[in-house]
Formats: C-alpha cells, sequence, structure tokens
C-alpha cells in the first residue's frame, strides 16, 4: 500500500514539473497587445500636418500622434524602399541583413525576423499590400502582396498559393479592404502582428479619382533652395532626380502628348471604361492649357513643380483616409485598447527641396521619416519624442512589447524606455546607401549627430562632407576643410569609426581605408 501511495505521489510529481516546464514554453498570449505597423512609401514628413506641415491635413496620422507619440527625430539606415523594408523586417543594418540595394539584391526569408520570432511565440502575422523584396515571404500565417512596385489602378497581387490575382480598384482602398477581410476572419484566441504595406506615395503619383484635383487652386510656394547651385558638392552636381531636367511630361506628370502615347502607357493600359474616363476628364483640359501656354525655361519647371505637388498630395490623401479605415475599423471592432499601431514611412522624400523629387541621400529630406505610435494605456496621447529613433528600432520595439526576448545579433534599439522614462538614449545616427545606378546618386556613408553631419562619398564621386546643422539646416554650406572645423572634423571621423566599429560595416571600413 505504501509503495502504491508512493508511485502516485511520484507520478503526480512528475505530471506537475511536466505541466509546468509545458507552462514556460508557452508564452502568455491573452493580455498581449495586438500590433499594427503601416508602411508607405516616400510619404515625406513634410506633407505630414503632424509634423506642421501646410501643404495639406492628414487628419488620420495625426490622430494616431494625438492619441501616442510623434517621433521629431526618426532616421532610415538607407534611404531606399526595398532595403529599408528588410532593416525594419530584421533589425539589422543593410549591410547584416543582405538586401543592400533595389537594383541587384533579394531578400534572403531563410534569416530571422521579428515577424518570425512573434511567430513563434505564439502571435498571428501577416503582411498584405507592397512587399518589394523580391521573394517569398517567411514567417507570415497571411500574405498577400503587390509584385514589385505595384500598380495604382487594378492592381495583381501575389497571393500564398502561387498564383496572381487582379483586383478591380485603386490600390490604398484595395490594400484596406484585403485588410480588413483578414481582421475578420483571423483567430481571435490568438494576439496579430499585421504589417499593411502601402504603395502611396511613390512614383508616379497616381490619385484615386476621388481626389483628382484636390489641390488644383493651391499654389505652393518654391522651396528657398528650389534652384540650389549645389556649390561645394560635387555629389549633388551630378544626380539625376531634379524636377526640372528628369521629371517627365508623360510618365510622371501624365501630359503625354497624344492618346496614343497615354494608351501605351502600363499605368493607362490596365484601367477600367469607368477609370479611364475619369482620368481623361481631368488631365487632358490640363494638357490642352499647357499647350497653349507653351511653357519653356523657368516658367516650364515651376508648372511641373506645381503639377508635381497637386498629384503627390492628392495620392497622399488616399493613404491618409485609408489609414483611417484602419483606425475606424479597430475602434468599431473593440480592439482599439489594446492595439499598438505604428506608422512610418519607408523613407523621407523631396518635394521640390534642392528642385529634387525621389529620396536616396544621408541629407535631411530624404534620410528623415515620419514616424507615429499609439499604445494606449503605456504612451500619454499627445507625447512628443526627441530622441534619435531609426527604423532600425522597430523589430526590438516590437519584440520588447510582445515579451519575447530580442534576439542578440538585432542591431537596433527598443525605443520603449525612452518613452516610458524620457531619457535621452542614441547619440549618434549611422547611415549608408549603396546604390550605383538610377538618379545618380553616389553611394555614400556617414553619421549625424545632434548639430553636425559628417559624409563620406565613394566610386561615384570621392569625397567628404560636413555639414553644421545649427547654422545651415538646409545643408547648402559644406564645411569640409573649412578653417575653425578641424577639432570638429576630426572628432567626427572618429565618432564615425566607432559606428563602423559598433555595426560592423566591413565595406565602409574598406572604403576609409583607400582614401
Amino acid at each position: 500500500m505504501k509503495t502504491f501511495k508512493l508511485n502516485l505521489l511520484v507520478i503526480a510529481i512528475l505530471c506537475n514539473v511536466s505541466f509546468c516546464s509545458f507552462a514556460q514554453k508557452q508564452p502568455p498570449t491573452a493580455k498581449r497587445p495586438n500590433i499594427i505597423i503601416i508602411v508607405s512609401d516616400d510619404h515625406a514628413y513634410q506633407a505630414i500636418s503632424a509634423y506642421g506641415s501646410k501643404l495639406m491635413q492628414t487628419p488620420n496620422i495625426d490622430r494616431i500622434a494625438k492619441e501616442g507619440v510623434r517621433f521629431n527625430k526618426a532616421y532610415v539606415t538607407n534611404s531606399i524602399c526595398g532595403p529599408s523594408r528588410a532593416v525594419i523586417l530584421t533589425g539589422k543594418y543593410s549591410h547584416k541583413n543582405g538586401f543592400k540595394d533595389n537594383e541587384s539584391s533579394v531578400f534572403n526569408g531563410d534569416q530571422d525576423s521579428f515577424i518570425k520570432q512573434l511567430q513563434s511565440g505564439g502571435y498571428q502575422t501577416a503582411w498584405i499590400g507592397k512587399w518589394h523584396l523580391e521573394s517569398k515571404p517567411q514567417g507570415f500565417n497571411f500574405w498577400q502582396i503587390l509584385p514589385e512596385q505595384g500598380q495604382y489602378y487594378n492592381p495583381d497581387f501575389n497571393m500564398m498559393d502561387g498564383t496572381k490575382r487582379r483586383v478591380n480598384g485603386y490600390v490604398s482602398n484595395v490594400i484596406e479592404d484585403v485588410t480588413e477581410q483578414w481582421l475578420d476572419k483571423r483567430d481571435v484566441s490568438k494576439p496579430f502582428c499585421l504589417v499593411i504595406g502601402h504603395k502611396a506615395t511613390h512614383r508616379v503619383w497616381l490619385p484615386d479619382t476621388a481626389d483628382l484635383g484636390s489641390y488644383d487652386k493651391v499654389n505652393f510656394p518654391l522651396p528657398a533652395n528650389f534652384y540650389d547651385t549645389f556649390k561645394g558638392r560635387e555629389a549633388a552636381k551630378i544626380q539625376d532626380m531634379s524636377i526640372e531636367k528628369t521629371m517627365t511630361m508623360g510618365y510622371d506628370l501624365k501630359m503625354f502628348g497624344s492618346d496614343g502615347a497615354e494608351a501605351a502607357d502600363g499605368n493607362f493600359k490596365r484601367m477600367d471604361a469607368t477609370q479611364k474616363a475619369a482620368i481623361d476628364a481631368y488631365y487632358k483640359p490640363i494638357q490642352n492649357d499647357l499647350n497653349a501656354q507653351k511653357l519653356t525655361g523657368k516658367a516650364l519647371t515651376e508648372w511641373k513643380f506645381q503639377r508635381y505637388m497637386r498629384d503627390y498630395l492628392s495620392t497622399a490623401k488616399s493613404l491618409d483616409r485609408n489609414i483611417g479605415r484602419t483606425l475606424d475599423y479597430l475602434e468599431k471592432n473593440k480592439l482599439k485598447d489594446n492595439t499598438i499601431v505604428i506608422y512610418l514611412s519607408d523613407q523621407g522624400f523631396y518635394l521640390g527641396e534642392h528642385g529634387w523629387f525621389d529620396k536616396r541621400w544621408i541629407y535631411e529630406e530624404s534620410f528623415r521619416t515620419p514616424m507615429v505610435m499609439r499604445y494606449p494605456g503605456v504612451v500619454k496621447p499627445g507625447s512628443i519624442s526627441e530622441n534619435f529613433v531609426m527604423n532600425l528600432d522597430i523589430a526590438p520595439t516590437v519584440l520588447d512589447i510582445a515579451k519575447i526576448n530580442i534576439p542578440r545579433d538585432i542591431q537596433g534599439e527598443s525605443m520603449l524606455p525612452a518613452l516610458k522614462d524620457r531619457t535621452r538614449r542614441r547619440k549618434v545616427l549611422y547611415y549608408h546607401y549603396y546604390e550605383n545606378g538610377e538618379h545618380s546618386v553616389s553611394p555614400h556613408f556617414g553619421i549625424r549627430t545632434e548639430r553636425y553631419k559628417l559624409i563620406r562619398f565613394y566610386k561615384r564621386v570621392n569625397g567628404w562632407e560636413l555639414y553644421d546643422l545649427k547654422s545651415d539646416p538646409h545643408e547648402i554650406q559644406n564645411k569640409y576643410g573649412a578653417k575653425g572645423f578641424e577639432k570638429i572634423t576630426a572628432n567626427l571621423k572618429k565618432q564615425l569609426n566607432t559606428q563602423i566599429a559598433k555595426y560592423e560595416d566591413l565595406d565602409a571600413k574598406e572604403t576609409l581605408k583607400k582614401q
């Protein structure tokens, strides 16, 4: 009898140990928050009213900022579409995750990502919309992605079963439709992490028919440096991204000059009759007026700027509206209080500053990106963060929120500690841009401190630039080699070398050896 009781006790103890071990392996899911990350494409902080923009109102992005935090000093590690997404996913710089440029890189989906960590930790995961990483998504319970850059009208989607599906409608609306369909069907017993990848506001800035002409009565002021001569800045002199010379009348501004040229354009070919009629009804009178004016020189350049701004901001309007739809869905379905929402662009963008459009540079308009976050119960509504943060920090922040251990090889830093105690953390930002093709932007790397920026250009242009951002916030006066900046330059070079060593950027290290 004693032996029997002893055996029962042993069995009970073993069962209890087994149960405890099992319980420890299973992360608590009931109270962990849902996470939605909205990533737009080429959306400039200068076009967001939460950042003080007077160009347009963005009430829904502003909503996130008012109910959470606006990061005033958010930056990217590499200002270009695909590499930025790879950094967001992995929390690692381009030289570590392997996706350095849009020309030759393919994302290695076998590597770790915050999504894989969340999925193994009990989260339901999804990516909907623009992916732009040239490989099949991994770590997602669901995905439906645009091939390559995607299309504004009647976009195609790559589906999980290997097929391609065309969906009628405007891309921002369609992405939100698919998002809500997935949210309706998700497993409600699990927390979720959803990434919504919007195509807007990427070139060619083709607005939804509902937004055509939204800003036609606005005469946008030329940026003060619109006619920049690039004195002392060799890399800027040889770029090919100017509104004057690079922006095309047909592809970019929809001024094709003939019905045949318009019909041959891929963006117009895919439109249905109703969409095409609305587009033609808007753009053809503008074409006729342009023909009558016979503009040349600066008058034509400034006309192009106005058209660019009107199309760009009208495209941004649909982006903001659909972000509002996401927020409304959360409220309607009682998910708001337990769902974190992060909005950011994949990088900044030029809206005529220096006479440019596009991105790529370590200069502020390109390097800096909008980022706002709503975290109910943790982040005080209306907060403003002046800490340096990067897209590199999204992965560790999300894992921190989900109470999942942050892998040691992640190079970003969780933003939560600084949000909770407002302690100033990162003091130096490190950047490296690799692509050496489109728009003739020379590869470069460098650092930004609170006051200064040091840049090393290589390959296309070999040289250095240094800016005092306090006295020269628009980066017009290159002070590298200038009298009185010797000690500042030496100190910045030490900091640059420290960052290169910290992030193990062997390419940059090798470049500096050759100087």
